[in-house]
């Protein structure tokens, strides 16, 4: 009887995996909804007052979200009343989701690869993960590797899906 033989392991794909790249920072959310007059209008003094009292040290060393969920109009300058307030205590201070925040922070790292390390060499970019990485990022990791590498797939490398082969001339 012949010895098993790792096929993945000797194929010479690499992986990677996405969710390597998740921000490692807390975030925590100031949702503007809350302090809307009837649910509808951000009135300037009553939110200057609750910015004045507001705890902003409970977001120390956390990435803050501003955003309002609901849909009213809300003036510019709340948002940047909040960022003053919060930047002494919050690591960032972002206008958006969370979802629109994982998206900027995925694109952030996945400028910083040295796409060279990759050339010519057959990539598989994980389906799985535990966190919630955007489709965004697979994307954009997708055409940040194809002008270098020989194939790219998705999935895991006992079961994935072709997204890119180079064509030999």
């Amino acid at each position: 009887m012949e010895p098993l033989v790792n096929r993945v392991a000797k194929s010479g794909l690499i992986t990677i995996d996405l969710e390597r790249y998740y921000p490692k920072e807390e975030t925590a959310v100031f949702d503007l909804k809350d302090y809307l007059f009837k649910g509808l209008v951000l009135r300037e003094k009553d939110f200057r007052e609750v910015v004045k009292n507001h705890d902003w040290s409970q977001y120390r060393n956390k990435v803050l979200l501003v955003h309002c969920s609901t849909d009213a109009i809300i003036p510019v300058w709340a948002y940047m009343l909040v960022a003053t307030a919060a930047a002494p205590f919050a690591i960032e201070v972002f206008q958006g989701t969370q979802e629109e925040y994982l998206k900027l922070a995925f694109s952030k790292k996945l400028e910083t690869i040295n796409v060279e390390e990759f050339a010519d060499k057959r990539i598989v970019i994980k389906g799985c993960s535990n966190k919630p990485v955007p489709p965004s990022a697979y994307a954009e990791l997708s055409r940040k590797l194809q002008p270098v590498v020989r194939s790219i797939m998705y999935g895991e490398p006992c079961s994935t899906v072709p997204i890119f082969k180079k064509k030999v001339t």
